[in-house]
């Protein structure tokens, strides 16, 4: 989808509220992308975000830290954004100022495949990962929640797969099935100079290859506007019954 043609606006909302992804290419500058961001959320912060809401993410070559990955030049594991606060950001919206020279694939996961997959093949896995409580996201101050929460009839996704994610007994036991569950169901592709996303940040997991070269992303985080009718989340092909164990 070509960000500057504002005809296509409508088809990138509705892109977002049916499968919470969309590409996006000519976006020309960090500026350029905040101003997408600001045409269809409320921007939100991040911890390491200018006054602005913009992250520029590259290698930094220092030692790495947990929860810093993202600036080395090492693979980053699939997650969704921000799984260590209470009320993580609805959208992610990347684009790349600077390709790697090699690597640096962007891998992303469909959060609703993997649910649907899990509810279908392993229902007592995909009740274990929706127990409330069950995953401590972000260390000691962080966030006590689930992989899988139900609000009416959406799931929305919360999760990382590092060590600021510990989980309790029962849900450790099915980690080895939710992991085959991603990778059975994770999308590969490259991003050149002006390439980029908007995707769900309630349902969709990115994450990327490890890379070399000066590789430069840009980010905005935010809440969708309203009245724009983009409901973080999915609805599963497949409602667990209570108790149900097949």
């Amino acid at each position: 989808m070509d960000s500057q043609d504002h005809d296509m606006a409508a088809g990138l909302v509705a892109e977002l509220a049916s499968h919470g992804l969309v590409l996006l290419d000519d976006v020309t500058s960090a500026d350029h992308l905040l101003r997408l961001a600001h045409s269809i959320a409320t921007i939100v912060p991040h911890r390491d975000s200018d006054a602005s809401g913009l992250t520029a993410i590259a290698d930094i070559g220092e030692q790495m830290r947990s929860g810093f990955a993202g600036f080395s030049a090492c693979a980053l594991n699939p997650h969704t954004d921000r799984s260590g606060i209470v009320n993580p950001p609805a959208l992610l919206m990347m684009a790349c100022g600077q390709p790697a020279s090699t690597g640096g694939e962007c891998v992303v996961i469909d959060g609703k495949a993997v649910y649907d997959d899990l509810a279908e093949s392993q229902p007592k896995a995909a009740k274990a990962f929706g127990a409330p409580q069950s995953v401590l996201f972000g260390g000691a101050s962080g966030c006590l929640s689930s992989v899988f929460s139900s609000t009416g009839d959406r799931i929305t996704v919360r999760l990382r797969l590092d060590e600021l994610a510990q989980f309790s007994p029962e849900t450790t036991r099915w980690l080895p099935v939710l992991r085959a569950a991603t990778d059975r169901h994770a999308t590969m592709f490259r991003l050149n100079t002006g390439q980029g996303y908007i995707l769900d940040n309630h349902r969709w997991l990115h994450g990327r290859r490890a890379f070399t070269g000066q590789r430069l992303m840009y980010r905005v985080n935010g809440n969708p506007l309203p009245y724009l009718g983009i409901t973080p989340g999915f609805r599963p092909a497949r409602t667990l019954a209570p108790g149900s164990s097949t």
